[in-house]
């Protein structure tokens, strides 16, 4: 199956025809940086609709793409924004936080030991007990029998070679690891600004 087939299936895209009977809850705006690349990938970068349309109001972006649906005011009518774009470029931060989030997602959602994708919990290379830190470069994804398996040993002592040594990862290297994983549910508007880089079908 083609790249852009598996991303087509697992994000789900939503039709527009149903927008003007969508809840407003569910008509929030993707956050593009000046240069038209997402403010951010996980979190994917998404503003509710209040603050889509205070920050168009305050100049503060531009609109790219619009929902069906409308909001209403005695003196006017504005179409809710599903793409927004900032006036004024936001220099990205070099390394991502150090969440559970994107430590799994360093991983790829999956065992570093044994490359399970199920009962996935984290584990200290060095142990605590002999000195190990809470760090990028210490902690790695792990399932629960491997994590239970190796216990308080190195992976040395215990033969358990983690199958890619953790690394602090750059903000860059996520979001490019994030384009694998793309969230469940998205607006057919956003396809243009999430996926530019797949590979045209002929």
């Amino acid at each position: 199956m083609l790249r852009s087939d598996l991303i087509e299936r697992a994000a789900r895209f939503r039709s527009a025809e149903g927008d003007p009977s969508r809840s407003l809850s569910d008509c929030p705006a993707l956050v593009l940086n000046a240069d038209y690349t997402p403010l951010s990938y996980y979190p994917l970068s998404l503003w509710p609709w209040q603050t889509a349309i205070k920050a168009v109001v305050l100049e503060r972006v531009d609109i790219i793409s619009s929902y069906e649906r409308a909001v209403h005011s005695p003196s006017w009518t504005m179409q809710i924004p599903s793409v927004i774009a900032l006036r004024q470029y936001v220099k990205p931060s070099e390394f991502p936080a150090f969440t559970r989030f994107n430590l799994f997602l360093r991983d790829r959602f999956s065992c570093q030991y044994c490359g399970s994708t199920h009962q996935l919990t984290f584990d200290h290379v060095l142990p605590r007990r002999l000195g190990g830190r809470t760090s990028w470069e210490n902690i790695l994804t792990a399932c629960a029998p491997c994590n239970l398996r190796k216990g308080g040993r190195t992976p040395k002592q215990a033969n358990m070679p983690p199958l890619v040594p953790p690394i602090r990862p750059t903000s860059w290297q996520l979001q490019e690891r994030g384009r694998g994983f793309p969230p469940n549910f998205l607006h057919e508007t956003w396809r243009d600004w999430l996926y530019w880089d797949i590979e045209l079908e002929e």
